[in-house]
């Protein structure tokens, strides 16, 4: 009976289905000769997705109407259109009505438009010419409402379908109810699968996407859902209701820790149709309708608008922001002065080019305006920015220097369009560039960069853009011209274009006679260019890359920077075996050394990226074993550190190649870089590389150099080699250095004879004209966009703007006079004396945006972090080489109250412009999903008291006296309720007088019940080898230490709740310099928390400082002393670190599993030690065996002897002998301990290394 019952509930269920296949259901239609009339309504929110957050957005709502021109042309019109902005906490807060950017828009937004509407797909849109982009881009989001792909035989599908943000996955489903006469649909869109994505990146070509950071998460996600009623009618169906929800999440991190949303909802309801006599929607008189693309949405001039400003740019030249900007600078930069110069980008940006000129020629004879405009000229990122660069340079209006800082700093802010490439392409021909040198390096560094950023994100890039470049460097293979090889070999790195592949290959010594024939350094400027065409080519690159490491013919120096090139490419697991296979039986240990440190470092990467990458490291290295670990830092080496965190998608990597060659005494070239990863992708922040090709040689000519063990006559050879070295021909480098920015290069300097001595004595020459410079330098640090349409029309901004200004005024005086001939040997007889005073500013700007941006209305959260710094300094430094002394002395100087501020604030704001300007803006004060946090000096303090003092101090040093103090107070935060804010700032403060001081300490009521329990204690304070000293002992000498200092340093960090509730610390810090003591004061400023750390430490001898700790309620919880000292142990110099306590929290108790994993093998002895002690003594037995004592309470005694082992370190004292003497004669806190004859020190002679062929 059961399989009966079965067969007839499947057939049943079957025959539903077919039917429901198997039934036609029409297309959307407007029947001619009649006028729908639907009530449209559309709301963008932008924020966060919590009740009661802060957002900001737009509301629009009006009627629309829709009728038959012909057969599947219709006009479309908003009637009563109204606009209503939005800033504030959602959704208590009521949406204002925008009546003047109504007013404004009105024209516009009710001139009819025409389209093609065939089978529910919206094809062709026409409109005047009057009507705006960014108008027409709101019709497109309406009539996305009407595009339907309906199938009329099936009831669930999936498709890719065209909509106003591009074509993208969407799957339909579709009910009909016959008693109710209603056909439902529902279509739902994936925004993360498309075919065509509608999006505009700007920023982005200098970064690399990980495909595997995104794997778990995806930072940008976006789908919206569709709704629709529809009645059947005899010819079609007709829809009555529609109503649309999308939503577009972005994360810098993982969602789980929080996510800004834009949302979008759009309705649409059908309230008549409208017959004869009602007129149909018909255009404007003397309209001329053009052809305006389709419903796919077109950028406007939201490309170049800054979501952070909305300016009225009627009439640039009133505007006054020129003049804003110079006299923000003066002297010190003005907090604001970022702000300012991204207004100023702004107008420039809106300018024309007669315009431009009519400024330039207004204000290029004033030095500051001139500096400013030629600042600012490359942040306007479009070719007519280079083209006024190129107009001015040859018109001999703007220097060299200008002309070059301008250049490097446009290639890399303007788009990389056709017309900017070819305006680059024009520059490397004129002949005032061509017989500049270095300005022709710049231009063709800039030009393959400009042809790298157009082909970014392209499959397919047209070769007919780098074969200029191409055509250049094979005449230069012609020629034999080496300078001009590299040049080019180097612009083409920079291009990476695949088609450069080939005639790069050619000139590696592989198999064609050209390649054998070159030098060197050209095949290593050329694997150097390999490893951006890695990233498009990486197969290809990885194969040639391994090819030339398993040649042991070529150059050490081509193998290991084939070794570099190979793991940029992640090779695999199989490739990395074969690699282990050549390292096994290669004799050059250069190699060898240098391909084992840079997998070993792999093997530590904890980034997703790397991954695969360490995974198979760590297999090879098992293979190789330990043998090549013991090479010392003679052999080439490899370092790759990085941290990552993958919850929040962000981290950073340090990589150095240090490269030598078996005959070369210093390294032949160093290479460093940088880089970053940030929410799912990274890139190459900076790389520096030196060759030091010249002086290894003209230092191998001079043995005597490194022969002779006194310091002095060595310095001597040094200086003789290098004059030697003047008589070699003047086309032999000394040494080039080279700076990569993002993967770019943007310059290189080859150091020759003839230059390089030039150079030396200019800037000898210049510091003997006592100087006084002042530098001022804005720059639009980082503009990173996205752009991409909403379901409304309305584009949709990401976007991290970085705006910097630093001035740094600087004077320098020389003595004695040098003579106008003078030669280095001079320097080793002459008691040179150099004083400068230099006092830096610094204003950062970091702007965070995520919202609606467009010419006319901007609704956008921003999020602000400001960063403003002084550190004004006065040095002097005098040396005399032949007499073997060095005196560095910071003299005192007078600075501001706040020496560093840091200034956040989160808030939405929504702005419109129209007639008249106004901006508006609002954000949470909940307590749930924002706050205020201040931290600040001030002289009105709240909550916390200050106990002021008055004290003065005296030296009788021959160099200089100094004296100096800080305050510290605090202030509470006046945030409104329209944003939140935290800032933190350092205040310091010293002159040559007596000034007074204020220091922080608990409340009244605190301080007078913290001195009555601390009444009975001793009078002195002193360290004793125990912990057993009471408590009140500690309490009452720091308590009358303090009394009788001031404070160094204070620090309050707090934060201010919109419940007004209080929490922070307070950080102090006070020092007596005739004691050697210091003292720390750590204490939670919230009133009814009386938890405080405090520390005090005191220097005991030259060989001995000892420090005590105490923390938690009123410092008498928790307690340690460290002690530290140096000593012997037989003869043996030795250096001890002891700990004791009286009572630890549980997590600091991690000593106790230290014995547990020891291995047995170095424990051979035990004996027993205090149950409250740790310690651990470090012996030096000889220059390369220590031993380590290590005592616990658990293990009682282990004695850990590595005599047995040998370690490549050298601990002779002789070798640091020159940075311990200038660390105590510049930095050494306490006079007491620094033995200074005469205002200088001498310094002992350094012996040579002992050299061991173990290591």
């Amino acid at each position: 009976e059961f399989p009966a019952k079965l067969c007839i509930s499947i057939s049943l269920v079957s025959y539903k289905l077919h039917s429901l296949t198997e039934a036609v259901l029409p297309d959307p239609v407007f029947e001619a000769g009649k006028t729908y009339v639907y009530k449209y309504e559309a709301l963008l929110l932008a924020g966060l997705l919590e009740k009661g957050s802060a957002r900001a957005g737009l509301n629009i709502s009006s009627k629309v109407s829709i009728n038959a021109i012909d057969q599947n042309t219709y006009f479309i019109k908003l009637e009563e259109p109204e606009l209503q902005e939005y800033s504030g906490n959602w959704p208590e807060d009521p949406f204002i009505p925008a009546t003047e950017l109504t007013s404004a828009l009105q024209a516009e937004l009710t001139t009819p438009i025409k389209f093609e509407y065939v089978n529910g797909a919206v094809g062709k849109v026409f409109a005047p010419e009057t009507v705006s982009t960014t108008v027409l881009n709101i019709y497109r989001g309406i009539l996305n409402v009407f595009q339907l792909n309906v199938k009329k035989t099936l009831n669930v599908y999936e498709l890719q379908e065209a909509g106003t943000q591009g074509v993208c996955k969407t799957l339909y489903s579709i009910t009909e109810d016959t008693e109710a006469e209603r056909v439902y649909l529902r279509k739902t869109r994936d925004m993360s699968h498309c075919q065509e994505r509608i999006t505009k990146d700007m920023g982005l070509a200098y970064t690399e996407k990980c495909g595997k950071c995104q794997e778990d998460t995806k930072n940008l996600k976006g789908v919206s859902s569709y709704s629709y009623i529809m009645k059947p009618l005899d010819n079609g169906i007709q829809i009555k209701e529609a109503s649309v929800h999308e939503l577009i999440q972005f994360s810098p991190f993982s969602e789980q820790h929080g996510a800004a949303h834009m949302e979008t909802k759009q309705s649409l309801m059908l309230l008549e149709v409208r017959r004869p006599p009602y007129a149909p929607t018909t255009p404007p008189p003397q309209a001329e309708y053009s052809h305006r693309g389709n419903l796919t949405y077109q950028f406007s001039t939201e490309l170049l608008q800054l979501p952070i400003l909305l300016l009225n740019i009627n009439d640039i030249e009133s505007q006054d922001t020129l003049n804003h900007l110079v006299k923000q600078a003066v002297e010190r930069v003005h907090e604001d002065a970022p702000l300012e110069f991204l207004k100023f980008v702004q107008l420039l940006r809106a300018a024309s080019n007669e315009t431009l000129e009519n400024l330039w020629s207004k204000h290029s004879g004033i030095s500051a305006h001139r500096k400013w405009i030629m600042d600012a000229i490359p942040a306007v990122g479009n070719p007519d920015a280079l083209r006024f660069i190129k107009e001015k340079y040859l018109a001999e209006t703007i220097t060299v220097f200008e002309a070059v800082q301008a250049l490097i700093t446009s290639f890399h802010m303007v788009t990389a369009t056709t017309e900017a490439i070819e305006v680059i392409e024009s520059l490397t021909k004129e002949s005032k560039i061509v017989r500049n040198p270095f300005l022709r390096q710049i231009v063709f560094l800039g030009y393959g960069t400009m042809i790298y950023k157009h082909c970014y994100e392209r499959t397919s890039c047209p070769a007919e853009l780098i074969q200029p470049i191409q055509d250049l460097l094979a005449q230069a293979l012609k020629d034999g011209n080496t300078e001009d090889i590299i040049l080019f070999v180097k612009a083409l790195g920079n291009a990476a274009h695949p088609s450069s592949l080939k005639k790069i290959t050619k000139m590696l010594p592989l198999h064609s006679k050209l390649g054998s024939s070159l030098p060197v350094r050209v095949h290593a400027e050329a694997m150097m260019a390999l490893k951006n065409i890695a990233k498009k080519e990486p197969k290809t690159v990885q194969y040639l890359a391994f090819q030339l490491y398993g040649d042991k013919t070529l150059h050490s120096e081509i193998r290991m920077l084939a070794c570099m090139v190979l793991f940029e490419t992640k090779p695999s697991m199989s490739l990395v075996s074969a690699v282990v296979h050549i390292v096994k039986t290669d004799t050059n240990m250069q190699v060898a050394s240098f391909t084992y440190s840079h997998m070993k470092s792999l093997t530590r990467s904890t980034s997703v990226i790397y991954a695969s990458v360490a995974a198979a490291c760590k297999a090879a290295l098992r293979m190789l074993g330990p043998n090549l670990d013991k090479l010392s830092s003679r052999f080439s080496k490899a370092i790759h550190v990085d941290v990552y965190s993958s919850p929040f998608m962000l981290g950073a990597a340090a990589t150095a190649y240090y490269i030598n060659d078996a005959a070369t005494i210093m390294p032949k070239s160093i290479t460093t870089r940088i880089k970053a990863f940030f929410a799912g992708a990274a890139a190459d922040i900076l790389e520096v590389g030196v060759r030091t090709e010249g002086l290894q040689e003209a230092f191998l000519k001079n043995p005597a150099v490194f022969d002779s063990a006194d310091r002095v006559t060595r310095m001597k050879h040094v200086i003789k080699a290098l004059s030697h070295w003047k008589s070699a021909p003047n086309s032999k480098s000394l040494t080039s250095i080279y700076v990569k920015f993002f993967g770019q290069e943007v310059a290189f300097l080859i150091f020759a004879n003839n230059n390089a001595d030039t150079f030396g004595r200019d800037v000898f020459k210049a510091l003997q004209s006592g100087p006084t410079l002042r530098f001022v330098k804005p720059l639009l640090a980082n503009e990173v966009r996205r752009i991409m349409p909403t379901i409304a029309g309305f584009p949709m901004e990401l976007g991290l703007y970085t705006a910097a200004v630093a001035a740094v005024p600087v004077k320098v005086t020389t003595t004695p006079a040098l003579p106008e001939d003078f030669y280095l040997r001079y320097l080793l007889k002459a008691d040179i004396h150099i004083s400068t005073k230099v006092t830096p500013s610094v204003a950062v700007n970091t702007f965070a945006v995520f919202g609606i941006n467009t010419a006319i209305l901007q609704a956008v959260m921003v999020s602000r972090a400001k960063l403003y710094s002084i550190t004004p300094a006065k040095t002097e430094v005098t040396f005399n080489i032949n007499e073997g002394y060095l005196n560095f002395t910071a003299l005192p100087v007078s600075v501001p109250e706040n020496i560093t501020a840091v200034d956040t604030m989160s808030s939405s704001s929504s702005s419109s412009r129209s007639s008249r300007f106004q901006v508006r803006s609002s954000s949470s004060n909940s307590s749930s999903s924002s706050h205020s946090s201040r931290k600040t000096i001030d002289a009105t303090a709240q909550q916390v008291q200050l106990l002021k003092r008055r004290y003065s101090s005296s030296s009788s040093s021959s160099s200089s006296s100094s004296r100096s103090s800080s305050s510290s107070s605090s202030s509470s935060s006046s945030s409104s309720s329209s944003s939140s804010s935290s800032r933190s700032s350092s205040s310091s403060s010293s002159s040559s007088s007596s000034i007074s001081s204020s220091r922080s300490s608990r409340s009244i009521s605190r301080s007078s019940s913290s001195s009555t329990r601390e009444g009975s204690s001793s009078s002195s304070f002193s360290f004793s080898t125990s912990v057993s000293t009471s408590k009140s002992s500690f309490a009452s000498s720091f308590k009358r230490f303090l009394d009788s200092q001031a404070a160094i340093f204070g620090m309050i960090f707090r934060a201010v709740k919109a419940d007004t509730k209080k929490q922070g610390y307070q950080f102090t810090a006070y020092m007596d310099k005739t004691t050697s003591r210091l003292q720390i004061i750590l204490d939670d400023i919230v009133p009814d928390n009386n938890w405080r750390l405090c520390a005090d430490g005191a220097v005991l001898s030259m060989h001995k400082v000892k420090a005590k700790m105490n923390w938690g309620a009123e410092c008498n919880q928790y307690d340690t002393a460290i002690t530290t000292e140096t000593g012997l142990v037989g003869r043996n110099p030795a250096a001890r670190l002891k700990v004791d306590w009286n009572r630890l929290p549980s997590d600091l108790k991690m000593y106790k599993y230290i014995s547990a994993h020891m291995p047995a093998s170095l424990i051979q002895e035990k004996d027993r030690n205090s149950d409250k002690q740790l310690s651990l003594t470090v012996a030096v037995v000889s220059d390369k065996i220590i031993d380590l004592i290590w005592k616990t309470p658990r293990v009682r005694t282990a004695k850990l002897f590595f005599q047995n082992r040998v370690m490549c370190f050298d601990f002779s004292y002789n070798n640091y002998s020159v940075y311990r003497a200038l660390f105590i004669s510049g930095l050494c806190i306490f006079p007491s301990l620094c033995h200074v004859t005469r205002s200088k020190i001498l310094l002992p002679s350094v012996t040579s290394l002992e050299k061991s062929s173990t290591c």
